[in-house]
């Protein structure tokens, strides 16, 4: 199979334009991987200030606010220390993913580990809500051609989406040359799943993350937004992605590197504005409601490798 095989045009939608893709890695401001690479352990985790469940009602209260909808990829070790934040998500009517057990980066798992961790957060994330769990997204989007294997053990374990790819060139992740939308991802044992990766904007040869996290805090809102008037005008939905501690600028500074610490707090003050600019200006949906689109738009095949290409 060739890695990447040509497009055809989706078909056209009605105008009211192409709903986005709204998500959210729910997850405690200690469990990011900046934090990890500062020295906080998973076994240190509950001796922090819990902060998640008021920045998730905010949330909460802004989607209901703007009509919209979104995707909670949700820790598992969120949904076994902190479960009213899963039922409170649920009862809201959004809809629940995993985003694994205890934020480890795929790299660091062995495909036996990968698999119990895809289990054990379903069963928690089920049990809890009530609904099923079909979609995925990896810790710090670290599916790349080196663990390429995790996308046989998605499509293994039933899982019908995956959002852990990300389209770009980045010291800890990325997969360059990637789809930008929605398209089928092979793994190395054939295996196949619905590959949905973030919001970029393609310019001077490159592939630009706007999307969500720091980018997003970073750029000016503006860019954004034409980022997906772009995805939209060629009939692609855009997915936007945030953590619920990003709604909290006074959350505890936690020891790490200086770089580090830029990435994970700069502009944190300025995260709910611009959340609120795009919900005013655009339709979001959760990728569950979104699925038969994307899935229909998905032209695209790419595979992904064998573990260990580069």
């Amino acid at each position: 199979m060739t890695r990447q095989a040509k497009q055809s045009a989706p078909p056209a939608d009605d105008s009211t334009g192409v709903p986005h893709i709204l998500t959210f890695d729910v997850e405690e401001y200690f469990q990011v991987e900046a934090a990890a690479d500062g020295g906080t352990r998973p076994e240190q985790w509950d001796s922090f200030e819990k902060r998640l469940a008021p920045c998730v009602e905010r949330i909460l209260r802004l989607l209901s606010d703007h009509g919209a909808s979104a995707t909670f990829f949700v820790l598992g070790w969120v949904a076994r220390h902190e479960r009213d934040v899963v039922r409170m998500i649920a009862k809201a009517g959004h809809e629940i993913a995993s985003h694994g057990m205890y934020h480890g980066m795929l790299g660091n798992l062995t495909p036996e580990q990968f698999r119990c961790e895809l289990l054990d957060s379903r069963g928690l994330l089920e049990d809890i809500s009530g609904n099923p769990v079909v979609g995925f997204r990896a810790p710090t989007f670290s599916i790349t051609h080196k663990t390429a294997w995790a996308i046989d053990v998605l499509a293994e374990a039933g899982y019908k989406y995956d959002s852990s790819v990300f389209p770009i060139r980045h010291d800890r992740y990325g997969v360059p040359d990637a789809p930008r939308f929605a398209h089928r991802a092979v793994g190395p044992g054939g295996g196949e799943i619905l590959e949905i990766p973030p919001l970029t904007l393609r310019a001077m040869g490159m592939n630009w993350p706007v999307g969500g996290g720091g980018y997003l805090r970073l750029l000016p809102v503006w860019f954004v937004v034409k980022a997906l008037k772009k995805a939209e005008k060629s009939k692609h939905a855009g997915m936007i992605y945030l953590h619920p501690w990003e709604l909290d600028p006074d959350q505890p500074v936690l020891p790490m590197s200086r770089l580090a610490r830029w990435r994970h707090r700069v502009n944190l003050e300025r995260t709910e504005q611009k959340l609120q600019r795009m919900m005013r200006d655009f339709k979001f949906l959760g990728v569950s409601q979104s699925m038969h689109t994307l899935t229909t738009n998905a032209k695209q095949t790419y595979s992904y490798g064998s573990p260990g290409q580069s």
